[in-house]
Parts: C-alpha cells; sequence; structure tokens
C-alpha cells in the first residue's frame, strides 16, 4: 500500500489532507508541533478509513528533527510515496514596524522547514525512483497582501523551492509540485477582521471562503499517478481570487 507523510497534520489543511490520503488509499503518517490531541483525532480519522496512521511531535525548524520524523515514518509504515510540506504559521503586521523575529519565524517555519522535510525524503524517493512531493504555498506568495510581508516571502520561496527541486530529481523519476490555496477557512484566517473578510470575499469568484477539503482533493491528485507528467507547477486553489 502507498505511503505519505504530513508536515502539520494535526489540524486545518494538513489534516484534510491526511484523511483524504487516507481515503485514497494511502497509510499516512503526520507531523504537529503541540497540538497532541489535535493529532491523535487524525490518527483516528486515518484508522476509520482503514489505513494506518502515526503521528510524529516535531518542530519544522529542526533538520535533525525532520531527517528523524522521516526515518520513523518509514520504519513505521514503509518507504513514502507521497509527501504533503504543508507545516506553517503567519506573524501578521505591517511591514515597517515589524521586527526581525517576527519576519523570520514565517521563513523558517513555512519556508526552511519545507525544506529540511523534502530533503530526506527526496533522497530516498531518488534512490527509489518514484514518489511525488507536494509543498503547499499560497495565493499570497504570488499577489502579496497588506500585512503579511513575512509570510508573503515565505509562501513565494516555496514556489522557487519546488521548480528548483522538480529539475533536480526529475531524472530520477520524482515529481515536485506546490498547490497554492486562497482564503480558507482555518485557524490561520479566524484572526481576519470582517472588514478584511469581506473585502477578499468581494475579490473572490467563487464568493466564498474555501474549506480544508477544498484544498485535500489537488493534493491527493498531484500526489498520485494521475498526475505523472506534471511536476514544477503551482496549482492555484483560490476560487477566483487572483483572476
Amino acid at each position: 500500500m502507498p505511503v505519505a507523510f504530513v508536515t502539520g497534520g494535526s489540524k486545518g489543511i494538513g489534516a484534510a489532507c491526511a484523511v483524504a490520503l487516507a481515503d485514497a488509499g494511502y497509510d499516512v503518517a503526520i507531523t504537529y508541533a503541540s497540538d497532541e490531541s489535535g493529532a491523535a483525532e487524525v490518527v483516528r480519522a486515518i484508522e476509520s478509513a482503514g489505513r494506518r496512521g502515526v503521528a510524529y511531535r516535531a518542530d519544522a525548524r529542526d533538520p535533525e528533527r525532520a531527517a528523524e520524523v522521516v526515518a520513523e515514518a518509514e520504519d513505521a509504515l514503509g518507504p513514502l510515496d507521497a509527501l504533503v510540506a504543508n507545516a506553517g504559521v503567519t506573524r501578521d503586521g505591517p511591514a515597517m514596524r515589524m521586527d526581525a523575529e517576527a519576519f523570520m519565524e514565517p521563513i523558517e517555519v513555512n519556508l526552511a522547514g519545507a525544506f529540511h522535510v523534502m530533503r530526506p525524503v527526496a533522497r530516498g524517493m531518488a534512490r527509489r525512483r518514484s514518489g511525488s512531493i507536494v509543498a503547499i504555498s499560497s495565493i499570497v506568495g504570488r499577489v502579496g497582501n497588506a500585512g503579511q510581508a513575512n509570510y508573503a516571502a515565505s509562501k513565494a520561496g516555496i514556489v522557487g523551492l519546488v521548480r528548483a527541486l522538480a529539475r533536480e530529481v526529475a531524472p530520477r523519476g520524482v515529481r515536485v509540485n506546490a498547490v497554492a490555496p486562497g482564503m480558507i477557512q482555518t485557524r490561520l484566517t479566524d484572526v481576519l477582521t470582517d472588514e478584511w473578510r469581506e473585502a477578499l470575499l468581494e475579490r473572490t469568484a467563487l464568493a466564498r471562503l474555501g474549506e480544508p477539503a477544498d484544498v485535500a482533493g489537488p493534493v491527493v491528485f498531484l500526489c498520485g499517478d494521475r498526475a505523472r507528467f506534471i511536476t514544477g507547477t503551482v496549482l492555484d486553489v483560490d476560487g477566483g481570487l487572483s483572476l
């Protein structure tokens, strides 16, 4: 049976991806930063789908821990067929008043954290000459957003990372893509003011916020064999926000 690994899988988009992958027949390992109860709930949902699930606590900023949990997941479930690099944070605020720590946290978690887990996974996939990596970017990384200079920079960096790595590992049969969600109803968007939310809805062609499941479906597609001729691409899942 295929095996998938999802970082930041205890809630939101990561949890939806983990459960959708289980529904598609994958055994699934997830990581979480602090939400142990949320991770346990996701594992139960994976098992309810008839698949094996495991969860590991990990700080996305720690490259040694990333390598450890990849090895532990493969020991528990088998070689990885798919990786969803999803772990992420926001530290919103005006750029002119943002200190260095606030700027760097999304860079270290969202961008460097994706690299830390992609590196050991890509090595194993390259040896086996198969596999799919999907990183979660954001439409904000392409169009920007006031008050999110740090987050936008981290998500724009994901695009460059994905496209570079895709070229490196394609000769080994490994695909690397990104999904760029728009406004998805998660804890990261719960902090939006009503005015900001309404402004974004007015710009979204489908006139609603997305749900985590709206992102999970495209992620599962990119992980699977039906996307076998797709690599180095960024798929917008934004309800028409970027039109």
